[in-house]
């Protein structure tokens, strides 16, 4: 089975309330639903700990279940709604974020895909650099990836360095890769990497996949084109407009 988990908070200090927030009829928590049906998931679950969030999904058809507020990551929720919904070792759980609207559902699929490998533990999307202010800034992670496509190393610098050579021509010098912050896991590894504890290079780096790395998991990913426009403030609403609806 593959099951796609929306973490949702409610209490975002940068966006209060963002998954209810409307979007031209329809609240992001509800459009981002949506597109994951679209992917033809197994089943697609929203998890969160609001009152309010729960009576929305309920409302508009949609399946939730309860998590506690104490969570630090939207993994640790994701893992404990797979728990309460009894999955197997074996299901293959997608951690969604709940702030794109618009995310491709082909872009579930290719994550899905990554697991027709059986040794596959960990999967995420990663996206061709194409812009200079991409690669050097420190909000979009980069990722190193071995000849097989599996990570080697998560940076908000931008890595490899290349030597001797001015950072203005590293994108004509070589290829370089950013982080689209969706994962698949099994769900045996999704529950025992939430018991690790937070790792040096994750704290050196503010990326919680490098305490996965750093304890041995292997994490695969899958080359996606698509332009992803995630909502962390008020502001990016007018983004998503002249986007999807001029």
């Amino acid at each position: 089975m593959h099951i796609g988990i929306i973490p949702a908070r409610y209490a975002s200090s940068r966006f209060p309330g963002k998954p209810l927030v409307d979007i031209h009829g329809k609240s992001m928590i509800q459009r981002v639903y949506e597109q994951c049906v679209k992917s033809h998931l197994d089943r697609v679950v929203v998890a969160t700990d609001d009152e309010r969030i729960i009576e929305h999904v309920q409302d508009f058809g949609g399946e939730v279940v309860r998590t506690a507020s104490t969570h630090i990551s939207g993994t640790d929720r994701i893992a404990e709604a797979a728990k309460k919904l009894n999955l197997d070792n074996e299901s293959i759980v997608v951690n969604i974020q709940g702030d794109e609207p618009f995310i491709d559902p082909d872009d579930i699929r290719k994550l899905g895909n990554c697991f027709d490998n059986e040794a596959t533990q960990i999967a995420t999307l990663v996206k061709k650099i194409e812009d200079t202010e991409t690669l050097h800034n420190p909000n979009s992670p980069k990722v190193v990836r071995g000849v097989n496509g599996q990570a080697l190393y998560f940076s908000r610098e931008a890595i490899p360095h290349l030597k001797g050579i001015d950072k203005e021509l590293w994108l004509s010098q070589g290829t370089y890769f950013q982080h689209i912050g969706i994962y698949g896991f099994r769900y045996d590894v999704l529950q025992k990497i939430t018991t690790l504890k937070s790792s040096a290079l994750e704290q050196s780096e503010g990326l919680e996949q490098l305490r996965w790395i750093e304890n041995g998991y292997t994490i695969q990913t899958a080359e996606t084109s698509s332009d992803c426009v995630a909502v962390d403030s008020p502001e990016d609403l007018k983004r998503i407009d002249q986007k999807f609806f001029s």
